[in-house]
């Protein structure tokens, strides 16, 4: 009896020893490296997958190779089912651990997308449609769609989506990132609007949005943009039509060939502005912030006409009368039929 008392408590001893000897050797598994991990690689947690399903997988990527221990610690610790999907960066030197700890905590990987200044709702649309990383919930659908699903069905949609680079998990969809920036163009266009010049002959944040994106076409530099701004606003405040080429671009469609012909500029569409008085209809690309500021902090200097230089750096030159115009207007093809 006292033999098999003993065996009992031999055999109980060595079971406790067992049981520590597995913990302490599951817990030092726990904090040593990924040892396959040997550079950045990108895992992803489809949406709704169990935590057997993520670790059966972790383990056929070769990324754990004891599954269960990983499993098994998750539900200890009460984590077994707060994974969060999406793509994760599994970087060198992650213990397993320490890739529970990034799976729970939603750091997923983020892709970007740039809407660049002067774009057209066209361009964009092409661009998300071309994304791997985004989601074309609304790829085929119409610009009225677009417009109806972001809330604003009356609004159009040119120029309404603040250019930006937007960061955003993978799988995002279309109609988010342009509510992202759809939202964006508007505080940016309400907070410029309240700070505005006074007696500006614009009728409200609208006009506002058009006249900035007339700005950003005519120019790529940022110490111009005011100035233009003041040519088209002394313009508008004299009833004089604004001529401005984008517009007349905007207005030929698919119809630009990549020049303007005297023609062009003489069929009347509803964006030119060489036959019709004051703003064009709707804006005519995304304008950047410091077209949006111009516009409403315009730099009063009398000029009434400006001219491309020639100088290859993109700037103008800037006129108070026809006359001088004209003269400016005269170097800038002498200077381009010298270059050629």
């Amino acid at each position: 009896m006292r033999i098999l008392f003993r065996l009992l408590i031999g055999l109980i001893l060595l079971g406790v020893i067992a049981t520590g000897a597995l913990a302490w050797w599951g817990h030092q598994w726990l904090q040593t490296p990924i040892a396959t991990l040997t550079e950045p690689t990108v895992f992803e947690v489809p949406k709704g997958a169990s935590l057997r399903t993520v670790a059966s997988t972790l383990n056929d990527q070769n990324l754990l190779d004891q599954p269960l221990i990983f499993t098994a610690w998750a539900r200890i610790t009460k984590r077994d089912h707060s994974l969060k999907a999406g793509e994760y960066q599994l970087t060198p030197g992650l213990t397993p651990i320490g890739l529970l700890d990034l799976l729970n905590s939603g750091n997923v990987l983020l892709h970007g997308i740039t809407f660049i200044e002067g774009s057209t709702f066209a361009d964009i649309r092409k661009l998300l449609a071309q994304s791997p990383d985004v989601r074309g919930e609304y790829a085929a659908r119409s610009p009225e769609d677009i417009m109806r699903a972001l809330g604003q069905p009356d609004l159009h949609p040119e120029g309404q989506f603040f250019p930006d680079t937007y960061r955003f998990p993978r799988n995002t969809t279309d109609i988010e990132l342009l509510g992202m920036a759809f939202r964006r163009m508007q505080q940016e266009v309400k907070t410029a609007w309240e700070s505005r010049a006074k007696d500006l002959p614009l009728a409200g944040p609208y006009e506002a949005l058009i006249l900035a994106s007339i700005i950003e076409k005519e120019t790529a530099l940022d110490t111009e943009r005011a100035q233009i701004a003041g040519v088209f606003v002394e313009r508008l405040r004299r009833g004089m039509r604004l001529q401005t080429d984008p517009t007349v671009i905007y207005g030929m469609m698919n119809a630009y060939d990549g020049n303007i012909r005297r023609a062009d500029l003489l069929r009347d569409t509803p964006y030119n502005t060489y036959t019709r008085a004051g703003l064009p209809p709707t804006p005519i690309a995304l304008p950047g912030l410091d077209s949006i500021r111009a516009a409403v902090q315009p730099q009063a200097t009398g000029a009434l006409f400006f001219v491309a230089t020639g100088n290859g750096d993109g700037s103008h030159y800037f006129s108070r009368t026809l006359a001088e115009h004209n003269a400016a207007v005269k170097r800038y093809l002498q200077k381009l039929r010298s270059n050629r």
